[in-house]
């Protein structure tokens, strides 16, 4: 039995008709850009997250690039965040010609160690970014206090948690922004590239209209300098055709996650959640100290994986030039080493899952003492059942029960 890490064939043939409807739609109408699609799909996520705009753009990239020069961020300015994250959410401060400062993270849940944060800041801080992990969103509330003690703005790196809640907040909606990607993987996906900001700020959205559309107030007439970023009809319908889904397809992901830690809990660590923040498990990780003779072993055996991410930031050749060196984020540099992806998408079967489980157990047998580090600060037994806090109805519960001080709306 062949398992991939992800199949989006699998995913549009179950699809199809609601997916050929959407783009069929967008054809015929002979309007690609800055549509009825979009203006539909961002008034539908807006309502979905609880807030008062969304702004469709080119990919999650430039989502947070969008949102950092919005949020006023310039040249030479400091912006605080990970190292442990895939590289755009770095590329994104760059491209707006700030500067990375990097912090810890948490080695139980792999995000932004919050307590670290306040040393960070200088003068220069004009953002926080932090990054909700594998489905799971950072601890928001410290920061919601460092915001209204310090006035510097939130930007929530939504990428890999659409639809995760905290306190039944939903990710992206806490922060002053939110940033979205929508590439095919994630758990709401297009079928290309696409992003989005959200925002409650009525100055912030009009800025990003116009950002995301060289500086334009109306056409030909720029105010400031913008770039090209739009996100197409042909994606904006077909994001609005899968959003529906999105709930139902959380909850499967936590469902497989469930299986996974219930047949791994003994020979791995496995995903710790945040009690008050359920994890939508965009990804399902695990740590072994024998990871990549681990994932040869599963590649022999026909299963897929996938390291997010063995290089960190801080440690990439582009950013070397910050200064730090090996040792400066020892939580980040151990998972780095010991992080292994397991395959995690809707259309898993309970079937292919076993057979990941099985195999994991078959090497840990051949390969003893070899699984869980007795040194690691993670507890592999401390997991919260999948069933709790899944959200089956988004419009059963209010989008925004935790509110957070005036000053970050």
């Amino acid at each position: 039995m062949h398992v991939p890490f992800g199949n989006m064939q699998i995913h549009y043939n179950q699809f199809k008709q609601e997916i050929d409807q959407a783009v069929s739609r967008v054809l015929n109408s002979g309007y690609f850009i800055l549509g009825p699609e979009l203006e539909r799909f961002e008034q539908e996520f807006a309502q979905f997250l609880g807030v008062k705009h969304v702004i469709g753009c080119a990919s999650g990239t430039e989502a947070i690039y969008l949102a950092l020069k919005a949020a006023g961020v310039n040249s030479g300015d400091d912006v605080i965040v990970v190292a442990h994250t895939a590289i755009p959410t770095i590329s994104a401060i760059s491209m707006a010609g700030a500067e990375p400062v990097f912090v810890d993270i948490d080695p139980n849940t792999y995000v932004m160690d919050v307590s670290l944060i306040e040393a960070k800041i200088t003068k220069k801080t004009k953002a926080i970014v932090p990054v909700h992990l594998y489905g799971q969103m950072c601890e928001m509330e410290p920061l919601v206090d460092l915001n209204r003690r310090y006035g510097i703005p939130i930007i929530e790196d939504v990428a890999q948690a659409t639809g995760a809640t905290y306190k039944l907040a939903q990710a992206g909606s806490i922060g002053d922004y939110g940033a979205f990607s929508f590439y095919p993987s994630k758990n709401l996906g297009a079928f290309g590239d696409g992003g989005a900001v959200c925002t409650n700020s009525q100055e912030g959205y009009e800025r990003l209209l116009k950002l995301r559309n060289y500086g334009q107030s109306k056409r030909y007439y720029h105010d400031e300098i913008g770039i090209n970023s739009r996100l197409d009809e042909i994606q904006a319908a077909i994001l609005s055709a899968q959003l529906p889904y999105l709930v139902e397809w959380n909850a499967r992901r936590r469902q497989i996650a469930n299986r996974y830690t219930e047949g791994l809990k003994d020979s791995v660590v496995t995903p710790v959640e945040i009690e008050h923040s359920p994890s939508v498990y965009h990804l399902y990780v695990i740590q072994t100290d024998n990871r990549n003779a681990l994932q040869k072993h599963l590649l022999d055996k026909g299963i897929q994986t996938l390291i997010h991410y063995p290089v960190p930031a801080h440690l990439q050749k582009a950013y070397k030039y910050r200064g730090l060196k090996e040792g400066d984020l020892p939580h980040t540099e151990k998972a780095a080493g010991r992080i292994l992806s397991l395959p995690m998408f809707p259309e898993l079967t309970d079937e292919q899952i076993d057979k990941v489980i099985f195999e994991i157990k078959e090497f840990i047998k051949q390969n003893p003492n070899k699984a869980i580090d007795p040194n690691t600060n993670t507890d592999p037994n401390t997991n919260i059942d999948s069933n709790t806090n899944i959200v089956v109805n988004p419009a059963l519960v209010p989008a925004n029960s935790f509110t957070p001080p005036t000053s970050i709306r």
